[in-house]
């Protein structure tokens, strides 16, 4: 089953790029034609790109890697934050502040202090302040929110970012290069494919597309999510294999469930086997017990 239709590219205007005076040559491979002096995007090479960002994305995700979600433009912030918040990653969507990446270790300090207004405000920690001191703490309190929410429980810099709006996003793209952590994201025809490691040909500008091309990215880290449960489910006693990130992050609620689900199966299974050795008064045996006992 494919990832996303054609049909829902067009319908979210996905196809439609910049004028045509306002593009980067580097582009032209990605352009099926010009209309109205408009670009149009070849949606069939958007759907190859999707596919292969999809599955880079899932795979990350399965073997612990995390994904930041970035997109400050009016038109994607909605986007981006329900559809990380969805999936339990991270993101920004109000202001990139410099060093977001490669300065992390000061950005996490901030982190904690924004964690620890937050707890002296709930556990009364504001008693016996003055007003003015109460105000000052309060402001610096949502101030942090504002810029750092979406990243307060990052604890390390992410395996991979999803970014809408490359030029807009440009220290965002460089920081991430800096770092060589690969970076997936909406090319537009006035962008530069170079700067991005995973590229999805679309249109960055609409609401519409945007949100469309963030669920998907959201559907992949899911799908990574769920792969890395049944993993974690199948060898929690083992040790993880060579090369795969060991994660101690807590499971979303949507993971819970699927555990949940998981494990009422197998209640439903034993049940059932029971019920069938009380019936014939025969124990019943595995495949496994029957081959070594036929053996």
């Amino acid at each position: 089953m494919a990832v996303v239709t054609m049909k829902q590219l067009l319908d979210s205007g996905v196809h439609f790029g910049h004028q045509t005076r306002r593009w980067n040559p580097k582009m032209k491979r990605y352009i099926f034609t010009e209309r109205n002096g408009i670009y149009i995007i070849d949606l069939q090479q958007t759907l190859t790109y999707i596919d292969r960002a999809f599955e880079f994305i899932k795979e990350t995700v399965a073997h612990g890697g995390t994904i930041m979600f970035v997109g400050t433009k009016k038109q994607a912030q909605e986007a981006i934050a329900s559809e990380a918040s969805r999936v339990g990653m991270p993101y920004v969507n109000q202001r990139w502040l410099g060093g977001m990446l490669t300065n992390f270790q000061t950005v996490h300090k901030r982190l904690l202090r924004l964690k620890e207004l937050e707890s002296q405000e709930q556990t009364g920690g504001f008693a016996g302040l003055t007003k003015r001191e109460i105000l000052t703490l309060t402001r610096e309190k949502d101030k942090l929110e504002k810029t750092l929410g979406g990243i307060r429980d990052m604890a390390k810099v992410p395996s991979i970012v999803w970014i809408v709006d490359t030029k807009k996003e440009h220290i965002a793209v460089g920081e991430a290069r800096k770092l060589n952590i690969p970076v997936v994201a909406i090319l537009d025809t006035n962008c530069d494919p170079d700067e991005v490691d995973y590229p999805i040909p679309g249109n960055d500008d609409a609401i519409r597309s945007a949100a469309l091309l963030t669920k998907v990215v959201a559907e992949a880290a899911a799908a990574g999510l769920m792969a890395r449960s049944s993993r974690n489910g199948a060898s929690a006693d083992t040790k993880p294999e060579p090369g795969v990130v060991a994660t101690d992050e807590p499971l979303a609620e949507w993971e819970k469930e699927l555990l949940a689900g998981s494990e009422t199966a197998a209640a439903d299974a034993k049940e059932a086997v029971a019920a069938t050795e009380a019936a014939t008064e025969t124990p019943v045996e595995a495949p496994a017990e029957q081959a070594t006992a036929s053996s």
